[in-house]
């Protein structure tokens, strides 16, 4: 069942949710299924500007004037808060902040560069803490909260990753600590996805198949696994603040 065709699909009526990195991929599917449960979208976007402007148009084709894009470079620290303050001029409001942009690539130790270091972290991390401290005082006004997708190698490390390990591994630490600091006005969840999209540039066959190996339900997950679990701690979790929910088919469970 796709996520955005359930149930109660006016209880997110009228609120506005920024998602980051949402052209494309897992941003996409976490759109369309706020997007089907009344939420307005602000698509995100650094370079992906058709497949933004081509998911903003289809939103706004099942009900008009319920999304806009929004381009930013997320490495950019020093112009985060407008991307929060022009789309509140624009929407009025913000309910929602889904930070989903993310960068992956390895980095063996030898090999690894400072501007490595500086692209992962600040996208990973820097990008989410900052993006959330121009956004708490309207996520403050609306009662919102915050979704930030981790990824289940912030507690295990994947070879020749030892940035994008660190810096998920601190996403999944900020979760927690804004948790602690914003509320009880402000809740602040994750999601951590397994194996649910192979890197766009591909992975050996022999290298997927050892993956699957490890995931206890025995295959993939689909983008839309992933924008369920948003949904629900958008939605259906008023009490939940603090906790990171593994969306990993089992695979955390150990390999």
């Amino acid at each position: 069942m796709n996520a955005a065709t359930t149930d109660n699909s006016t209880a997110l009526d009228g609120q506005w949710a920024l998602i980051t990195g949402a052209a494309r991929r897992i941003g996409a599917a976490i759109a369309h299924a706020l997007h089907a449960h009344g939420a307005n979208i602000a698509v995100h976007y650094r370079g992906s500007a058709d497949d933004a402007n081509k998911l903003a148009d289809a939103l706004n084709a099942e009900r008009a004037d319920s999304a806009l894009t929004v381009q930013a470079d997320l490495l950019d620290s020093g112009g985060l808060a407008q991307v929060v303050t022009g789309l509140v001029e624009q929407s009025g409001r913000l309910d929602v902040l889904v930070n989903n942009a993310s960068t992956f690539y390895a980095t063996p130790l030898e090999e690894v560069t400072e501007k490595d270091w500086d692209d992962l972290l600040g996208t990973n991390l820097k990008a989410p803490l900052f993006l959330a401290k121009a956004a708490t005082p309207h996520l403050r006004a609306t009662g919102g909260c915050i979704v930030n997708i981790v990824d289940i190698h912030a507690h295990r490390p994947l070879r020749n990753h030892p940035v994008y390990g660190p810096a998920k591994a601190g996403l999944a630490m900020l979760t927690r600590s804004l948790a602690k600091d914003l509320a009880p006005e402000v809740r602040v969840n994750g999601v951590s996805p397994g194996a649910i999209l192979w890197p766009e540039d591909g992975l050996p066959e022999k290298v997927e198949q050892s993956i699957i190996k490890q995931i206890p339900m025995g295959h993939t997950g689909e983008p839309d696994d992933i924008a369920r679990a948003v949904l629900f701690l958008v939605k259906d979790a008023p009490y939940i603040t603090g906790q990171i929910i593994a969306v990993d088919g089992g695979r955390s469970i150990g390999w």
